[in-house]
């Protein structure tokens, strides 16, 4: 799933592993890393990325899929 984008939703499905923004990080752009649990944007294209729910409970926008 290399090089796929993180602002599309149709690139996203549960279970896949996928580095975040956090709210709290988007100044600096921290990512963190996990494995997705739940989509939480609707639209089919967000231009910050789609916002997912990991395994952790951490919400953020996915700027990497692994």
């Amino acid at each position: 799933m290399e090089g796929l984008s993180g602002t599309e939703r149709k690139n996203i499905k549960p279970g896949i592993s996928v580095a975040i923004v956090l709210k709290k990080d988007q100044r600096s752009g921290t990512l963190t890393h996990g494995i997705v649990r739940d989509i939480l944007t609707k639209a089919p294209v967000h231009t910050h990325g789609i916002k997912v729910r990991l395994e952790s409970g951490e919400i953020g926008r996915v700027k990497i899929i692994k």
